[in-house]
């Protein structure tokens, strides 16, 4: 039962393959296999294609049974259109373009194979990739949001520096009425003169003023800093919401890019390999001598073209003579005399009738 189902996948016709030998039976049966087995490659490799791209295992399974069979149907039919011929280079013209396709097919399927078996050198690649795409993505948005972090920063910067340059003409005050009062500078005059008291009330209105501007640049800089911090906020929102696409950046096609910055030669190698078992029941068919089911093949497809050519050649015979005999009979008619005289008649009764027709159709518009 194995081997009819095997010879089935080939492509074979089973009635004839049934009265060739069993080593004939055998040879069809190990092409029907290959066939088989390459479509169960093909559906496991679209499977697990199709699941990087869905991330649903019936989804997958269910497209990757459908591509399978599809790769079967192609298989089978590449196979089967193959015929022996007399001539090895009019059999390799007529397999040219199914080789063709089959190496199309043999690629479609090793390349999913290959980011399976490679898949922990793939999650490596696409790993790195992932953390240089999160910086590039951090120093990005970045650039939304450092302008203005500058210039706010350049607004605290600027108060601090109002506080600070009020505080340095707050203690020059501060130093000069206490030389006043020791009698170092100004008067020379030891003691709280009037010029020390002229001097002391200019300090205590700046400082005054230094308390007073303190307590307003605290303000203002508590609402920067609160600006500040919103903005610190916001940027760390939108690179924590983008992350989750760069996290989801290992899609088939990131996956393919990121086989191809592998070594090739491996990859190389799994190619060759899945492009011979594809193109194996191709090759072995290309190179194996005409064998008895070929022969009874040829023998039954000659003997349909025969018996059509034959229905072709008979009816273009009976098309030429039935042509022959009309016109033979068509001249005799035309000499017979009676024919003339009847058809002679039947015109002038028509034209009678025409007559009569005209004639009234002209009374009834006057």
């Amino acid at each position: 039962m194995l081997q009819n189902f095997f010879i089935l996948c080939s492509g074979a016709d089973s009635s004839i393959l049934k009265t060739c030998s069993e080593g004939e039976q055998n040879k069809y049966a190990g092409i029907g296999a290959t066939v088989f087995f390459t479509a169960v490659m093909a559906f496991i490799a679209s499977s697990y294609a199709l699941f990087t791209v869905f991330d649903n295992l019936i989804a997958s399974i269910f497209f990757g049974l459908i591509w399978g069979l599809l790769i079967f149907n192609l298989d089978r039919f590449i196979v089967s259109t193959i015929k022996k011929r007399d001539s090895f280079s009019s059999e390799f013209l007529q397999a040219t373009p199914r080789i063709a396709l089959a190496v199309i097919i043999a690629i479609v399927i090793s390349k999913p194979l290959e980011m399976k078996i490679f898949e922990k050198e793939i999650n490596q690649v696409l790993l790195e990739e992932k953390n240089e795409m999160t910086l590039a993505n951090k120093e990005q948005l970045a650039l939304q949001y450092t302008p203005a972090l500058e210039n706010l920063n350049q607004d605290i910067a600027a108060l601090k520096g109002e506080v600070t340059e009020q505080e340095a003409e707050t203690n020059a005050l501060y130093d000069t009425y206490i030389t006043e009062a020791e009698g170092t500078a100004g008067t020379l005059l030891l003691g709280k003169g009037p010029v020390y008291a002229e001097k002391r009330e200019k300090h205590d209105a700046a400082l005054a003023e230094l308390k007073q501007l303190k307590e307003t640049n605290a303000t203002k800089i508590t609402g920067i800093e609160t600006q500040i911090a919103a903005l610190n906020t916001e940027y760390a929102d939108v690179v924590k919401n983008s992350q989750p696409i760069i996290d989801g950046f290992d899609g088939l096609m990131a996956r393919i890019n990121a086989l191809d910055k592998l070594p090739w030669l491996p990859s190389f190698f799994i190619f060759l390999l899945f492009l011979a078992i594809e193109t194996s029941p191709i090759i072995a068919k290309l190179l194996a001598p005409k064998g008895e089911y070929d022969l009874k093949l040829e023998d039954e497809e000659s003997a349909i073209k025969t018996w059509v050519l034959q229905k072709v050649q008979q009816r273009k015979q009976v098309l030429a003579t039935d042509t022959s005999l009309n016109e033979k009979i068509y001249t005799e008619i035309k000499e017979e005399q009676a024919v003339y005289a009847y058809k002679k008649k039947k015109a002038e009764e028509l034209l009678k009738l025409q007559a009569e027709a005209f004639h009234d159709l002209q009374v009834k518009s006057l």
